[in-house]
């Protein structure tokens, strides 16, 4: 957060490209990754010890459980229940205010639909996500840590930008600054804080990262992983010319991208294939942003 936050203050204070200025904090910080672990160009691969390991220090054990770790199956269906019953809860209680006060509310019928659907969609995750298929034995182990985890960042991310003034101070300012700045908003904080929000994001990721590697290396693919980040987003309706766009569709773009990636995987096919498919892909859709801003613009004039 604190990297971003830099970077948010070089790009708005000195007006400076934030590619530029970003680029050249990956391989600063891509550098300072390097003596911090005291890595050479061609050193071993350190490991973050699970629990089983000897020696093992709390902070590995702590990083290499955020990806590995699980819980008891029990407990996944009990967290199962408690989301259901919170998230169900609130959609009874803000669609039936909304009836109340004479506003356009979905009848209770469809309400009731909305909350099992939820039940339903959550039991299938908490069910597979349950089972180790490993060596071709299927075994309930429980649900992975990083799940909530994700859903956790996910939800954050949501109540923030479509349920808080920051939210819509961070879509006017990508969609018209100028627009933005007239009308009274902080257009350097905004940017500011968006930058830092992100980088802090980046970490969390970068922590979910190591802990599914299980160590660290100089020659992690970083410069391929951002490019799939941009993909994700793309690929799940964000605009590259700003304004729209939300993180669930990001998180669906992922989705979207790895199904890709494992998809053609299972098939034998070979990495050039599936940088080839995953290009596809988002070529298609940056033609439908853009060719869906034109028409909306071209509406607009008409």
């Amino acid at each position: 957060g604190v990297i971003g936050a830099g970077q948010g203050f070089l790009i708005t204070r000195l007006r400076l490209p934030s590619f530029v200025v970003t680029l050249a904090g990956y391989l600063i910080f891509n550098g300072v990754l390097l003596i911090v672990l005291l890595l050479g160009p061609f050193s071993g691969y350190p490991t973050l010890c699970s629990s089983s390991c000897s020696g093992a220090q709390n902070n590995s054990n702590a990083i290499y459980q955020l990806m590995w770790g699980k819980f008891d199956p029990t407990v996944s269906w009990i967290l199962l229940a408690v989301v259901v019953a919170i998230f169900g809860s609130i959609m009874w209680w803000r669609d039936t205010r909304r009836r109340r006060s004479g506003l356009v509310a979905p009848p209770p019928s469809l309400t009731y639909l909305k909350i099992a659907l939820i039940a339903v969609v959550g039991a299938a995750v908490v069910w597979i996500c349950n089972l180790n298929r490993g060596r071709g034995v299927v075994q309930v182990v429980g649900l992975p840590y990083f799940i909530p985890i994700v859903l956790v960042v996910l939800v954050v991310w949501m109540i923030l930008l479509e349920r808080t003034k920051f939210g819509r101070y961070i879509y006017a300012v990508g969609g018209n600054p100028e627009a933005a700045r007239r009308a009274g908003v902080n257009v350097s904080r905004v940017r500011t804080l968006a930058f830092a929000l992100c980088a802090a994001t980046a970490g969390i990721a970068g922590l979910l990262y190591a802990a599914n590697q299980g160590g660290l290396s100089n020659n992690v693919p970083g410069g391929q992983l951002v490019l799939y980040a941009v993909a994700a987003a793309v690929i799940g309706g964000t605009s590259l010319f700003g304004g729209r766009g939300r993180a669930l569709h990001g998180v669906l773009g992922g989705l979207v991208i790895g199904a890709i990636y494992n998809g053609l995987y299972l098939l034998g096919l070979a990495a050039q294939y599936q940088y080839i498919a995953t290009g596809i892909v988002l070529l298609v859709a940056v033609t439908v942003d853009a060719l869906s801003r034109r028409g909306a613009a071209l509406g607009a004039r008409g």
